[in-house]
């Protein structure tokens, strides 16, 4: 993790395909690396069903299929985004996850229920952020922003898909949040390139997608959460759900994380990503709770339970991801899977 940023050409380079971590990456890669149409292996999805939900295997190969609608990955014709094959062995791994996360967070409950417990800050005061405020070193930053790259260098950009589905009150204040969060106008200001700022600071690569071979488990799972809620309209209250699960819980965890690196000399670019954050998304929580949640339920209020299961999967994975990073430093070790 001591390369220098790259030159601008480089950051908007196509990513390398990761490393495969077992059958169903290795599937997904060497088909992607093939003409659009290739068939792929009906065992594939047999072993989707009995995959680990949260395991290094499935996450990267959900993590492959759907960068196919963000960026794509070098060498890999665009067509494959679309491809039949790859589509239904993608909605088995779909269903594989989405069943371990309907179980996993419990019994449904209501939007406000949820949306409540995310204003309770924990007692014990023993999270990521906080570990990070008051005892982590220059080291503990930089892993955590190669493996937060994943999500922040694509910031906002899976909400967006949620704004064709929504009318009205609703729609008006996600346009309103979104314009924030990519910069209201000006492109230095968008939060995904505030994010390529603070890696240039702390010594990362900023090109995106960099990371992905370090990032562990917890942190695909992470990522994958919102493309999973982003690319479909039957999911569109979990992905309102998530987005004000983001916007909830984020001020207070910034303004640590900003504590944090000026505590350890980190320069301007990094704390101001955080810094930028805490009134912001102090504003924003009040924003999606009020109108988006709320204008939603309004006109559907038949998705008032999926915006709670979307608020819940997401502290259910931030809370594995928290896991990992705190377990892994606390024994000493890094917490990537491979050196970066």
């Amino acid at each position: 993790m001591t390369a220098p940023a790259p030159a601008p050409a480089a950051r908007t380079a196509l990513p390398v395909p990761p490393r495969s971590r077992g059958e169903l990456s290795r599937t997904v890669l060497r088909a992607l690396t093939r003409p659009v149409g290739t068939p792929l292996p009906g065992e594939a999805t047999t072993a989707a069903a009995v995959a680990d939900p949260y395991g290094d295997d499935l996450q990267l190969a959900l993590y492959l299929c759907y960068e196919l609608h963000y960026r794509g990955f070098a060498g890999v014709d665009a067509e494959w985004e679309w491809e039949p094959g790859l589509l239904a062995l993608r909605a088995a791994m779909e269903r594989r996850f989405l069943t371990a996360l309907r179980a996993d967070t419990g019994p449904p409950r209501t939007a406000e229920e949820a949306l409540a417990d995310l204003l309770v800050e924990p007692v014990d005061g023993e999270g990521t952020s906080h570990f990070l405020a008051k005892r982590g070193e220059l080291r503990h930053f930089r892993e955590y922003a190669a493996q937060r790259s994943l999500y922040h260098l694509k910031e906002a950009d899976p909400h967006l898909w949620v704004i064709p589905r929504l009318t009205g009150r609703a729609k008006a204040a996600m346009v309103a949040v979104e314009y924030d969060e990519f910069g209201a106008g000006r492109a230095e200001r968008v939060h995904a390139r505030l994010f390529a700022d603070l890696m240039a600071d702390l010594g990362l690569d900023t090109a995106y997608g960099r990371y992905a071979d370090s990032a562990a488990a917890p942190m695909l799972t992470s990522v994958n959460l919102m493309s999973l809620f982003g690319l479909h309209r039957a999911l569109r209250g979990a992905l309102v759900g998530h987005f004000a699960a983001v916007e909830t819980t984020s001020s207070p965890g910034s303004r640590r994380l900003a504590h944090g690196l000026e505590r350890v000399g980190a320069g301007p670019a990094a704390v101001r990503f955080y810094a930028e954050h805490v009134e912001a998304d102090a504003v924003h929580e009040q924003i999606v709770r009020r109108d988006v949640v709320g204008g939603l339920l309004e006109t559907e209020p038949s998705l008032d339970q999926d915006v709670a299961f979307g608020a819940d999967a997401t502290e259910f994975t931030e809370a594995r991801l928290g896991d990992h990073l705190l377990t892994a430093w606390r024994d000493g070790r890094t917490s990537l899977r491979t050196p970066g």
